[in-house]
Order: C-alpha cells, then sequence, then structure tokens
C-alpha cells in the first residue's frame, strides 16, 4: 500500500511538470522563433518479488514477479521543426527558410543561437537583435562565415559634390548643374511652356511643399544664348522662392552643342521646352475673304516638305466638266481637280515636287453656284460644258490686305526638348564623414547586408553568417528566444544563408511559434486526467491503511 501511495505521489509531481511545460508551450504561441517542447515519462525502479527460473525437464519455466514505484519525468524535447511565417512589411526582420540559427552575441562575449531574426541598428551603426546583442557574421563584403559584428556606417567620407543631370535629348546632351554643393539642390525640375503669359515676362516658376521647382517659359519670348535662359530662370525660381536665392544657388544649363541656342539660333520658349524632333508644319493663314473664300474653299493644312512662301493666287479653269484649281506660290503651281464625282471632304493641292496644300471641298455644285455669281460666270453652263477660266483677283501675302495670309514653307524643328522628361538632380552633398542617417540598409536572401547612398550608391559592408548544428534538439533554451551549445549539440558550424543545408533569409518576415494550440488542448486534458487519476490513487491507499488500522478495534 505504501508503494501505490508512493506511485501516486510520483505520477501527480510528473503530470504536474508535464503540465508546466504544456502552459510554456500556449504562453508562447504567439513568440516568434519560438520551439514547442514536450514532457516525456518514464518508469521508475522496480522491487523484484521473484526472480525467473528456467525451464526444466520436469518443470516449466517461470516469469519474473516486479513492482514498480510510479512514474517520473525522462526529459523535455524541443521540436524544431519549420513553422510558419509571418509577413511584418519592416525590411529588417527576417526569418530563416530552413535550418540554421543567427548568432548573436551579448556584452560580455556570450553568443547566443536564435530563430527570432527582429533586427535594428543601434546608434553606433552596428547590426544588433530586439534585446541589443550583436547580429554576427562577416564584416566584410567578400568575407567567409564568421562571428564578427557588423557595422552599417563604415563608408568612410565622401567628396564634397554639386548636384547635376545629364539627358540625351535627341542625340544631344544637356546638363543642368547647381552652383552651391548641398543636400538641397538634389531636387527634381520640369519645364513647360505657357502661351498666356504677358509679353517681356520671360519665365515664371513655382516651388511645391516637396520643394520640386516648375519652370515656365514664355511660349513667344526668344532667347539668344543659354546665359540668357539661364538667366531668365534662376531670376523665376529666386522670385517664387519669395525674393530669395534657392539653397542650391544658382542652377546652369549647358549643352554639348552650344549652338543649339545661340545669335545665330534664336529660339522661342515653345521650341527649348518643346518635344516636337520631327518637322514644324507650315501653312498658309487668312484665307477668309475673297471669291475662292466665297466658294468656301479655305486652306486646312499642309505637308510635311511643303516650300511655299511669298505672294499667292488662286485660279480655276473648267473643261470637260472638271474643274482644275490652282494655287500659285511664287511662281510654283500646287494643282487639284474637282468635279461632279468628288466626294472627299477635301482636295489635295500638289506642287510638282510632291509637297501639296490641303483645301475643303465646298463641293462641286456650290463651286459652280460661286463662279456664276461672279461678272464672268453668269451664263457659265457647267452641263453644256461651257469652258471657263476664274482668277482670284486678290494676291495674297502682298501686304496689302488687313488679313492677308502668310505663306509659311515647312521646316525641321528646332525644339530642344527640355520638357520632354522630367530633371531630377543627385550628388549634391556637402561631403565628409557619412552618416548613418543618411543610409537605408536592406538584408538579401543570402545574407548579404547592403547599405544604400545617394552619393555612392549599394555598398555590401557584411555578411549575416548562420550557424548549424549536428543535433539542434541538443541546444540549451535559456530564454529571451536564445539557445546555447551543450555537450550534445555540436559545435555550431558556419555557413552562409542557403549553403550547406541552412536556408535561405526572407526579409520583412518572421518565423512564427510552431505551438500547436489542438494538440496542447488535447495534451492538457490527458495530463489533467492522468493527475487526478494518480491523486485517487493516494486517497484510496489511505483509505486501505485505514481498513488496516481499525483491525486492531
Amino acid at each position: 500500500m505504501n508503494r501505490a501511495m508512493f506511485a501516486g505521489v510520483a505520477g501527480m509531481k510528473a503530470h504536474q511538470t508535464k503540465m508546466d511545460v504544456i502552459g510554456n508551450n500556449i504562453a508562447n504561441v504567439n513568440t516568434y522563433g519560438y520551439k514547442t517542447q514536450r514532457a516525456v515519462f518514464s518508469d521508475v525502479y522496480y522491487q523484484t518479488l521473484s526472480a525467473a527460473s528456467a525451464a526444466t525437464a520436469t518443470r516449466g519455466g517461470t516469469n519474473p514477479s516486479t513492482v514498480g514505484y510510479g512514474s517520473t519525468l525522462l526529459g523535455t524535447q524541443a521540436q524544431m521543426t519549420q513553422s510558419s511565417m509571418q509577413n511584418t512589411g519592416y525590411g529588417l526582420d527576417l526569418a530563416i527558410q530552413g535550418e540554421g540559427f543567427l548568432q548573436v552575441m551579448d556584452a560580455d562575449g556570450n553568443i547566443f543561437y536564435t530563430k527570432a531574426g527582429m533586427l535594428d541598428i543601434d546608434s553606433n551603426g552596428y547590426l544588433v537583435d530586439i534585446n541589443g546583442n550583436f547580429v554576427l557574421g562577416a564584416s566584410t563584403a567578400d568575407g567567409d562565415p564568421a562571428s564578427q559584428k557588423i557595422r552599417v556606417n563604415n563608408l568612410g567620407s565622401i567628396e564634397t559634390s554639386r548636384a547635376s543631370q545629364t539627358q540625351k535629348i535627341n542625340g544631344v546632351n544637356y546638363t543642368i548643374t547647381s552652383a552651391n554643393a548641398n543636400e538641397a539642390a538634389n531636387v527634381s525640375i520640369n519645364f513647360s511652356s505657357s502661351e498666356d503669359m504677358p509679353a517681356g515676362l520671360k519665365a515664371q516658376a513655382t516651388i511645391s511643399t516637396t520643394g520640386a521647382i516648375t519652370v515656365q517659359l514664355n511660349a513667344y519670348e526668344k532667347f539668344s544664348s543659354w546665359e540668357e535662359l539661364n538667366d531668365a530662370i534662376n531670376e523665376a525660381i529666386t522670385e517664387a522662392n519669395g525674393g530669395v536665392q534657392h539653397k542650391a544657388g544658382l542652377f546652369t544649363i549647358t549643352s554639348s552643342d552650344p549652338e543649339m541656342l545661340s545669335v545665330n539660333n534664336p529660339l522661342t520658349g515653345a521650341q527649348i521646352a518643346g518635344g516636337n524632333f520631327g518637322i514644324d508644319l507650315g501653312g498658309v493663314t487668312g484665307m477668309d475673304d475673297g471669291v475662292f473664300g466665297t466658294a468656301n474653299m479655305q486652306v486646312q493644312k499642309v505637308s510635311s516638305d511643303f516650300a511655299g512662301s511669298g505672294e499667292g493666287q488662286f485660279s480655276a479653269s473648267f473643261a470637260d466638266g472638271v474643274w482644275t484649281i490652282k494655287l500659285t506660290i511664287d511662281g510654283e503651281e500646287y494643282t487639284g481637280t474637282l468635279s461632279e464625282d468628288t466626294l472627299s471632304s477635301s482636295i489635295l493641292l500638289k506642287g510638282a515636287n510632291g509637297d501639296y496644300v490641303q483645301v475643303s471641298n465646298p463641293g462641286y455644285d456650290k463651286f459652280n453656284n460661286a463662279y456664276k455669281n461672279t461678272t464672268e460666270g453668269a451664263n457659265f453652263d457647267p452641263e453644256a460644258g461651257t469652258p471657263a477660266t476664274w482668277t482670284d483677283g486678290n494676291v495674297y501675302g502682298s501686304g496689302n490686305k488687313p488679313n492677308d495670309p502668310v505663306f509659311t514653307p515647312s521646316t525641321p524643328s528646332k525644339d530642344l526638348g527640355l520638357g520632354s522628361y522630367p530633371w531630377t538632380l543627385t550628388g549634391g552633398t556637402v561631403g565628409g564623414v557619412i552618416g548613418l542617417n543618411e543610409l537605408s540598409v536592406a538584408i538579401a536572401s543570402d545574407g548579404s547586408v547592403v547599405v544604400s547612398h545617394s552619393a555612392v550608391g549599394d555598398v555590401v559592408v557584411g555578411s549575416i553568417s548562420l550557424a548549424s548544428f549536428a543535433n539542434p534538439n541538443g541546444l540549451q533554451m535559456t530564454g529571451s528566444n536564445y539557445y546555447t551549445v551543450s555537450s550534445n549539440s555540436g559545435d555550431p558550424v558556419l555557413s552562409k544563408p542557403g549553403e550547406d543545408g541552412t536556408g535561405a533569409l526572407k526579409t520583412s518576415a518572421l518565423e512564427m511559434s510552431n505551438v500547436d494550440l489542438s494538440n496542447e488542448f488535447a495534451e492538457m486534458i490527458t495530463t489533467q486526467r492522468g493527475f487526478q487519476a494518480n491523486s485517487r490513487m493516494i486517497t484510496v491507499s489511505d483509505e486501505m491503511l485505514e481498513e488496516l488500522v481499525n483491525l486492531k478495534r
């Protein structure tokens, strides 16, 4: 009976310890990188009531008879299975997609191992975890896996430089440079032109709340040099900045072909900002009067190779039911036909070189009627095939009419295209030691720690190393998501993430706890029942002892 009572006590102790393990698992269900544990029971020593005997020729053998003394907690086992990943959106969070542990070192030089990759940068520029311990690896870009501190702000110093940007536009390089060397010069500048600006105002500017500069050039004002253009732009920026010069100083636009804007090649604001790199179409304007205007034969457009300029005159002749229409410009004839079968809304008057003037088609009947209304056309009968000649009495382009048209030839565009693309000046810095606040840090899947700076670009400053073990279940749990080496875990083997059987790193994510709540609740129920049954063993043994004592009565 004493044996049964002590077995019950041993069973209650074992189940109580198992309940402690279950409680710890449930408490850490949301602990990043936590690995669930299980309690393992074992029976304890036995009292032999009778030994086994071997069989003989005359008698069979007997088995041993033993009575146990309950159960005990043999140990706890950590289950190192991979858990699911949770995206956090924070770039310095990382999870290990497979085997391996991060290395961290405390202030005393003790090295711990963890699956919880909640990293940060301390004020000295070192890569640390959430507990402030140093994350270890190779301290150089090409270093072998190691247990060294990783510092991100060891880029040294940079030289003073002005902000600038160069763009090739239509085969010509244009560069905008700031006068001052500072971060304020790293701004965006956009160019456009406006037809609504008053004469005499060559440029105006606005500065947004983000610092972006927009410059509008007067579409009709002409610029005869880069200096004149730069002066107008900087005056506009200064005015937009409240009358104070921009912190970047003066901005200067230069060209690999300075003659693109010069005394010999002055350009309007529209041409400087414009992005037409083909042909500026010529034209014929003001054809809204004269007898041909009465016939509603208006010029609509000209071809890209139109070369006509000077004085011009319309004429037409009728024969065999067809009008032959001519526009003569400085001796060059542009000819087309109009018949009863001409149904298109316009007619091309073609020159000898293939260039043309496109005029509207008033309609065969309307054109005939317009001619009949003239003195010479009073007796015109198109059905009888009466020949006719009609010459517009106006000579256009002579300067003798209030709305005298202008004949301008098509010419190659002179647009520079400065408004075709946004400009973003970069590289402006006062120089000196690169500060931590100037850097952005990212971690690649292979553990490379990459820092970015506007002046030096992307630089690999080190690499995180992972530690693997022959028996990871043998690691000693110490709290704070850490493990330490034990005599049964084996020594750490360092590797680059993704090599030698270790997993690659997943940034902006953390590995969740692998605790299975459904399993823990089931274990909780069986543990409670086991504890209850063992307690009943004690009470029943007590009642039996009571009966034994009562025999004396």
